[in-house]
């Protein structure tokens, strides 16, 4: 029979014991520390948390996090972050905590998902996004990206992240080099409780089941793969960061496009009249929208490649329909200076005729980039009418005061609308947004309603003087837009925006 151990601390009290037993214990990233050998690569450490075998037909590689082995230590963040060598301000896995009644917490480890149905990919404009075959990984190609930060806007859970000093998105990539030589990812190396594994999914079975993490976005839109276990999660677990009222980046050159190319093409309507200083105006103002679009890329020079994603893209489409609509104000602005030539008439006649239809379907390309983005903010039912409304309330400034004021009651009618779910007692996107616009935005708000009257006010002396009160009422509108809208991503703590994006 073998006797117990022997007492380490005999003869002290309790208490003493207890103290001393406790200067013994060791946290997870110690006991990790203690089973690797400074001058020795261990790589059979690791071997039980990847796959034996490669992903065969219809299956993909995954992330799965056992959650009650998460500590929350974030040793997997800066393994990814050294092994990257990412930006002091980047990060391609987080570590986030869901929160619910009773005290329950739980600390989330998340980094890209490598969906079924990568919304990333999806709406790329420049198809620098692809999904290997053999593996399922979402890979983002650096070379082809433009800086357009679109697949931000889709993403429901926070992946892509912008990358300032190179002007391109890159995000994480399940570290496919090591896995294709049999090593593990560097998260799932560094996690000292093994908290991290890779395993292969039945693509199948995923598409059937459809279930994800509790406080997470809703799996519906992109399919996730990670899979969570070790720990029932309650289904009415919320991230910690939800009631946090943290406005959203700016997008300024965004919201100088939108408001720039919809008041220019208002402007470029309302001189079918026979205002040639409209068609003038209009023409300037468009194109002015036009330049502060590229304001946004972080690799203009590469946009001609917009082309790849007609098929899927809503920001591809937009830029052709924008780039065909272009020499239409530009034709009206320039046709009553021009000496007569064969067809003239023709031609400006074409241009006048297909002006409003043309701008309005360019405007409905706008309308659709942020519907597609699924933030329930954006949907058509809000975007539409607001983006539509800017248009129309600018040519009936030089149409008719009273049509004018009309319009911009409109307008005025729709910023109400986003204020009314402010007193509704459960969170909901729309009362996340009712309140930022009536906390930190409040004077935004009551800069936007203010101008919108200042404007309906001038519009009965002269049009002119109007006009760029209520340029610059639309501009805080869509200031308001970016930065009231709830964006959904991954249970998360106290998020502070990356230093590039805080300036906007």
């Amino acid at each position: 029979m073998v006797s117990p151990d022997p007492d380490p601390f005999p003869e002290v009290n309790l208490v003493d014991k207890l103290l001393k037993e406790q200067s013994t214990l060791q946290t997870p990233v110690a006991q990790f520390a203690e089973k690797h050998d400074r001058n020795e690569v261990r790589t059979d450490l690791y071997k039980h948390l990847i796959p034996f075998e490669k992903p065969g037909k219809g299956e993909q590689y995954a992330f799965q996090v056992e959650l009650d082995k998460c500590t929350g230590c974030k040793a997997c963040v800066v393994a990814c972050h050294t092994l990257n060598g990412l930006d002091e301000d980047e990060a391609w896995r987080d570590v986030g905590l869901l929160e619910a009644g009773n005290g329950f917490q739980q600390t989330v480890t998340t980094a890209c998902h490598h969906c079924l149905e990568p919304e990333c990919m999806h709406g790329c404009p420049v198809g620098a996004y692809e999904k290997e075959e053999d593996t399922g990984i979402v890979r983002h190609l650096d070379d082809q990206c433009i800086g357009c930060e679109y697949c931000v806007l889709k993403c429901p859970y926070d992946v892509p992240k912008y990358s300032h000093d190179r002007g391109i998105v890159r995000k994480c990539d399940m570290c496919h080099q090591r896995l294709a030589d049999g090593e593990a990812p560097a998260c799932v190396q560094a996690c000292p409780t093994g908290a991290i594994s890779i395993i292969k999914v039945d693509q199948a079975e995923l598409r059937a089941e459809n279930e994800f993490l509790p406080g997470a976005p809703t799996p519906q839109i992109t399919l996730p793969t990670t899979r969570y276990i070790g720990r029932d999660v309650p289904l009415n677990a919320v991230p910690a960061h939800q009631s946090r009222l943290s406005p959203q980046p700016a997008h300024w050159p965004l919201a100088l496009m939108l408001v720039l190319t919809q008041i220019g093409l208002g402007l470029t309507a309302a001189s079918l009249i026979g205002n040639t200083a409209l068609a003038i105006v209009g023409f300037i103002i468009f194109n002015a929208g036009m330049g502060a679009a590229t304001l946004h890329l972080g690799k203009p020079q590469k946009a001609w490649r917009f082309f790849l994603g007609l098929k899927r893209s809503w920001l591809s489409r937009e830029i052709l329909a924008f780039s065909m609509l272009a020499p239409i104000p530009a034709v009206l602005a320039a046709a009553p200076f021009l000496p007569e030539f064969p067809f003239k008439e023709l031609v400006t006649g074409a241009a006048k005729l297909s002006l409003i239809p043309l701008s309005l379907g360019a405007i409905f390309t706008s309308v659709m980039i942020y519907h597609d983005t699924k933030r329930i903010n954006w949907h058509l039912r809000h975007t539409a009418p607001a983006f539509m409304l800017t248009f129309v309330t600018t040519a009936a400034l030089f149409l008719h005061p009273a049509l004018f004021i009309l319009c911009a009651t409109g307008l005025a009618a729709l910023e109400g609308l986003t204020l009314l779910p402010s007193r509704e007692e459960k969170w909901s996107p729309a009362r996340h947004q009712a309140q930022l616009r009536l906390g930190p935005l409040k004077k935004v708000l009551d800069f936007r309603l203010l101008t919108l009257a200042a404007a309906a006010l001038l519009s009965f002396f002269n049009p002119w003087l109007s006009l760029p009160v209520f340029l610059a009422s639309e501009l805080l509108s869509r200031h308001l837009f970016f930065r009231s809208v709830h964006a959904p991503k991954m249970p998360g703590g106290l998020h502070t925006p990356q230093p590039h994006l805080a300036h906007n």
